[in-house]
């Protein structure tokens, strides 16, 4: 049912559609420029590239596959291409009829005067509809510290304001008051599940194989869907189809190499990259007998993989890929005890371009994505396995209209098959087997269309407006228990294979408005509504492998969210410096966790849900220094987070895990000369909650504890300073072709003890009255340096 929000937007968007085939019937003598833009050196198509009509603010934007349509009048033009880190283009066109033009941006610093006039419009914050929309190239984040010499893309974004870092470094994330399974994160189109490494301190992510990241924490266009709070769109590099190179580096606790090359020169081209620690291999000779660690061994690897072909400028096909695993074995034969726990993510991804006319571009792909976790244990006679994933085949159609230069149209749709098995054990004692019939697997239908405009109304206002229809449905074979308040079964309803069992569907209206009276101020407004059927359910603080993905089913009903925001952008000094402060609103429905005293058990896990509601609201402070030696960021929140379950709490409210009240990050990057970068990062953030006893008392000899409210207790802040340098020595005359470079990092300088948990424990004795208890705290990470060659040739 649509409420009084959803019927005003939607009426909105009508209006506004009318009046887009209104302005393209009167359009008259109006003549198409399109083509391709692409980097020089490598031949790689360059998305969010921009082409401006020179001397006024007229012009387009290249889409995700650096296509570009621009409608002008009949006449003379001068057009300026440009993009962030390449020299600034222009071409003198005469437009009197369609045309295309196809334009090889070459790297290089924009020098004098043209940096006025053209670059990449740095304006772009202020009149583009984007709101808390955050984009990075890896060749950015390379210079940043990083733990352990590992360049993390999702820690970078963990400093940007809105976005909190789920623990002492973890690899999660929480955006404005959102879950971490609320958000979509895509790696060439393809969702990914589970985005850590060593149990989430490292994400899955390899800084060689990525050409860049794109993270929208607020006004998600309606092209996205199926989260709450944010989309972290990832997109890997296509290789280069000029020449060959090789790169790759040598590091604390892994080593990486990436080759990449024509397969057709100017035509086709592939990329390989892989990576794999060496933990196991470094310290298995260090263990001894005696120790309970012994036996142990940890590793994990990531393969990436992308070929592309060009047909003609109509038609390109890529195929990308990627595999990841974790793999913890454990096998001591002193203690009789082996155990062996994989996991990971498998992606695949094909995708074919085609333009229809110089107006229309469509892409289609289609998508395969599958995540496992499995643990399989052995002890004496007995031994135990279980297992959880998600698998999901996907099939998306996304069209671009460049009905004119005021005018983009975005529209689609997108069909996911889901499987989801939430848990499943088995086990075998002596000549015993226990397989209880727990392995729960449930099937799904997801499915949505969309369309938005992105509608230059006035060189003042523009209005970014769509509607997307989601919808849900599980299907069997499904059964729904009914059980007594100990738990035993009373009466079942069962649906067969392929048998419908429950429908979801909404429609999730977005609006954005932009209103600048000048090229150095502007105001942004967003209202968005978003569903969510699928669930990441969990008793920890932060996404581990152990946590379950749920459907929306016959007992749980998918998530709903409205986030409203509201905000100012300002640039100073000729756009070098950026400003902007954003408020924001989210009211959240049908928010899923464990009920109270919940252990795992071989019954359907969905049984021992909970639900509630949730809000958020909070302000974001955001500072930025975009040119010369010296660059970086202030970025800064001030939140609150809430959960209200009737179920939990004797119904009263909590903060959620992830409240924090005061984030800080400071980022600097100081580029001294060819050979020496160096840079800094200081983050701040109120303590953790968490759930503390209160009371601990004697029951026949024993000693209990009786817990506080939800989160009712604040741990110590966070704070931390992490420093780097990169020194890059002169190419050798006789090894021209061979770059080299070492990376120097220090995590954590002076060596804060940040609090990771809490725990009690007991001293002394109730017998002689020496009982003490007494609440310690668990820290992680001290001072840690380490050193990163890393070499391109």
């Amino acid at each position: 049912m649509f409420n009084r929000r959803a019927h005003f937007i939607l009426l909105s968007i009508i209006l506004l559609t009318a009046l887009v085939l209104r302005s393209g019937a009167q359009s008259v003598q109006r003549f198409t420029i399109s083509g391709y833009i692409t980097d020089a050196r490598n031949g790689e198509s360059i998305p969010g590239a921009n082409v401006l009509v020179k001397g006024t603010l007229t012009g387009a934007q290249t889409n995700a596959y650096g296509f570009y349509s621009l409608t002008l009048p009949a006449g003379d033009y001068i057009l300026v291409y440009s993009y962030i880190g390449a020299s600034t283009q222009e071409l003198t066109v005469t437009l009197h009829q369609d045309m295309k033009q196809n334009l090889a941006l070459q790297s290089g610093a924009i020098q004098g005067k043209e940096v006025v006039i053209t670059d990449r419009r740095r304006d772009q914050n202020i009149r583009n509809t984007e709101m808390g929309t955050i984009q990075l190239s890896t060749d950015r984040m390379k210079k940043l510290p990083a733990l352990m010499g590992e360049v993390d893309l999702l820690k970078v974004m963990q400093l940007m304001p809105g976005v909190q870092a789920a623990g002492e470094g973890n690899a999660g994330f929480y955006v404005r008051g959102g879950g971490p399974d609320q958000n979509l994160i895509l790696l060439d189109e393809a969702p990914v599940y589970n985005t850590g490494h060593l149990f989430g301190f490292f994400s899955i992510f390899n800084a060689d194989a990525i050409k860049d990241v794109k993270l929208i924490k607020g006004g998600m266009p309606a092209n996205y869907g199926g989260r709450l709070s944010s989309v972290m769109d990832v997109s890997m590099k296509e290789g280069n189809n000029k020449a060959f190179e090789v790169e790759g580096g040598l590091g604390a606790i892994a080593s990486r190499l990436s080759i990449q090359g024509p397969i057709q020169q100017d035509k086709s081209s592939f990329m390989l990259s892989a990576r794999r620690t060496y933990v196991d291999i470094l310290t298995k000779p260090f263990i001894p007998k005696d120790s309970d660690f012994y036996g142990s061994g940890y590793y994990f690897y990531d393969l990436n993989a992308k070929a592309n072909y060009r047909f003609s400028d109509k038609d390109r096909v890529y195929v990308s890929a990627y595999m990841g695993k974790d793999v913890f074995t454990f096998n001591n034969r002193e203690r009789a005890f082996d155990a062996h726990i994989p996991w990971g993510n498998a992606t695949a991804t094909l995708r074919w371009n085609h333009v229809f006319s110089n107006k229309l571009f469509a892409n289609t792909s289609l998508i395969y994505n599958d995540y496992k976790f499995e643990f399989s244990g052995s002890q004496s006679d007995f031994n135990i396995r279980m297992k959880s994933g998600i698998r999901d085949l996907n099939a998306k159609l996304d069209f671009d209209y460049f009905l004119n230069s005021k005018h983009h149209l975005k529209f689609g749709g997108n069909y996911i098959y889901h499987q989801f098995r939430p848990s499943s054990i088995s086990g075998v004692q002596d000549t015993t087997t226990f397989n209880p019939d727990n392995t729960y697997k449930k099937f799904a239908h997801e499915a949505a269309l969309y369309i938005q405009d992105d509608w230059e109304i006035s060189s003042t206002l523009k209005v970014n407006a769509g509607l997307r229809y989601s919808g849900f449905q599980q299907i069997g074979p499904y059964t729904a228990y009914e059980r007594d308040t100990d738990g035993n079964k009373l009466d079942s309803t069962s649906w067969g294979k392929g048998v419908p069992v429950r429908s979801y569907g909404w429609p999730e209206p977005r609006v954005i408005v932009r209103y600048a009276w000048n090229n150095a101020n502007s105001l942004k407004a967003s209202v968005t509504r978003n569903n969510q059927f699928i669930h990441l359910v969990t008793n920890a603080g932060s996404s581990l492998p152990t946590d379950i993905w749920v459907p929306s089913t016959y007992r749980v009903k998918p998530q709903i969210a409205w986030q409203y925001s509201a905000g100012y952008f300002r640039n100073f000094s000729n756009n070098d410096y950026e400003a902007s402060i954003e408020a924001y609103f989210k009211d959240m429905q049908n928010q899923v966790e464990y009920r109270e005293g919940y252990t795992p058990s071989t019954t359907d896990p969905e049984e021992d849900f909970v639900f509630g509601k949730g809000w958020a609201y909070g302000a974001e402070v955001f500072v930025k220094k975009n040119k010369g030696k010296f660059t970086g960021w202030l970025g800064y929140t001030l939140a609150w987070t809430w959960r209200r379950f009737p179920d939990l709490n004797d119904g009263n409210k909590f903060p959620a895990k992830y409240d924090r009240r005061h984030d800080l990050a400071v980022v600097a990057t100081y580029d001294k000369n060819e050979r020496w970068s160096f840079s800094g990062v200081f983050i701040f953030g109120s303590g953790n909650t968490t759930t503390l006893p209160e009371k601990f008392y004697f029951i026949e000899g024993v000693l209990r504890q009786e817990s506080g409210s939800i989160n009712s207790y604040r741990m110590e802040p966070y704070h931390r300073l992490d420093l780097s340098a990169i020194y890059t020595p002169k190419k050798k005359r006789f090894n021209n072709r061979v770059q080299g470079s070492w990376a120097f990092s220090v995590y954590n300088v002076y060596s804060r003890m940040n609090p990771y948990f809490m725990y009690f424990y007991q001293k002394g004795n109730v017998a002689d009255g020496t009982l003490q208890l007494k609440g310690r705290k668990v820290s992680l990470f001290p001072v840690l340096p380490s050193a990163t060659w890393n070499f391109k040739f």
